[in-house]
């Protein structure tokens, strides 16, 4: 009774009520995100250091200067680029203050927001926070992956939209967005004069095809903030370092946020953050050959067990279908098959605005080792 009303919709978070029941029941948790094996020695080895020699304090409030300048140096050889890693890069405690940042600090209430759904839920969330309404435009499976429908989206804009958030590679379908949407996207963020908040956490954890930034789509920059993180590309999700690129404008939105939500993510991870960042060599090319397996060996038994699987192009995600088992909706079936089979997935209903949406689906995981995978699969046969 003494939750605000803004927060009553969402209940707990669908990650954590997962979690707990695959513990619970001591199944293979393919429900949430995160590897279960560590970061590279590069990144640890750097943050225990720096809090030998003192980095204990607080750090700068967009970010120390190691950081920032790695963060600069990434974007540069990922997008040929420059970007000024004092005016336009903002640390952030991870890619969700940086989403949660970025609405409070760019949107009034009563501005709208255009979200393709399924959508990761702190976007919604966020909306909330900042008092913001959305519009929902539903990303549909075909066999080449998810799509959506220019029609849908042209009507999503009207005058008072303000942001459109982008996330590409995207979760939870392992969807890229191609040259041609981001095209389309930028013609409308350009016509209606619209903020894009591009989530790329995932942007180098793509298998079948390219990741391309929309910051960098002709006349976009001025108008888009970059949102990423090391959580996802080094395997650390827990250390919660993340950032925000932006043209000067929209850092000042994202910083004026920021300052009084964290003020500074943990000094001494950031160290280890550069550090990685300097250091990446070919830890996510492994990373990707080691997911791409794993993706194909999860969708194998999947469609063995019955279920109709959704082609995933990035990210650790896939989704599949899971109606012709006649195990109820999206929730039902995952609480029957963390309970029954020992494997737990995430009911996507929760990431749909649209009643109905993603009922009849579910998301797994496959950041696993391959050990951990080759159990689940093997449960996965009980189906």
């Amino acid at each position: 009774m003494f939750v605000a009303d803004r927060f009553r919709p969402f209940g707990k978070s669908i990650f954590a009520e997962m979690t707990a029941l695959a513990q619970r029941h001591n199944a293979i948790n393919l429900a949430q995100g995160f590897p279960d094996f560590d970061g590279p020695e590069v990144a640890k080895e750097a943050a225990a250091r720096a809090i030998r020699d003192g980095h204990s304090q607080y750090a700068r409030m967009h970010g120390v200067p190691e950081l920032n300048a790695a963060i600069s140096r990434d974007w540069s050889r990922g997008r040929r680029s420059e970007i000024d890693p004092d005016r336009h890069v903002t640390v952030t405690s991870g890619c969700s203050e940086g989403i949660v940042a970025a609405f409070l600090g760019l949107l009034n209430p009563g501005d709208e927001v255009v979200l393709f759904e399924p959508y990761f839920d702190f976007y919604l969330t966020a909306a909330a926070m900042a008092g913001a309404v959305p519009h929902f435009v539903t990303l549909r499976p075909t066999a080449d992956g998810f799509v959506f429908d220019e029609g849908e989206l042209r009507r999503a804009f009207t005058g008072r939209t303000k942001a459109i958030v982008v996330n590409t590679p995207h979760n939870p379908t392992g969807k890229v967005y191609s040259r041609e949407e981001l095209t389309l996207i930028a013609e409308l963020c350009i016509k209606y004069g619209v903020t894009a908040i591009s989530d790329e956490v995932y942007e180098h954890l793509t298998y079948d095809r390219p990741h391309l930034s929309l910051a960098v789509v002709p006349d976009m920059w001025e108008r888009t903030i970059t949102l990423s993180s090391i959580g996802k590309t080094f395997s650390l999700t827990g250390w919660k370092v993340g950032w925000a690129i932006a043209p000067a404008p929209l850092t000042a939105c994202v910083r004026a946020a920021h300052q009084f939500i964290t003020f500074c993510a943990a000094t001494p991870l950031q160290h280890g953050a550069a550090a990685a960042l300097d250091a990446a060599n070919g830890y996510a090319a492994d990373l990707r050959r080691l997911f791409a397996t794993n993706r194909d060996m999860l969708a194998a038994a999947l469609r063995r067990a019955g279920l109709t699987v959704h082609p995933s192009h990035a990210t650790y995600f896939l989704m599949a279908d899971h109606a012709a088992l006649g195990l109820g909706d999206d929730r039902a079936f995952c609480t029957h098959l963390t309970q029954k089979v020992g494997v737990a997935a995430i009911p996507p209903g929760g990431f749909y605005g649209t009643s109905g949406g993603g009922k009849t689906m579910a998301r797994f995981a496959f950041c696993k080792t391959r050990a951990t995978m080759e159990a689940a699969c093997e449960r996965l046969a009980k189906l």
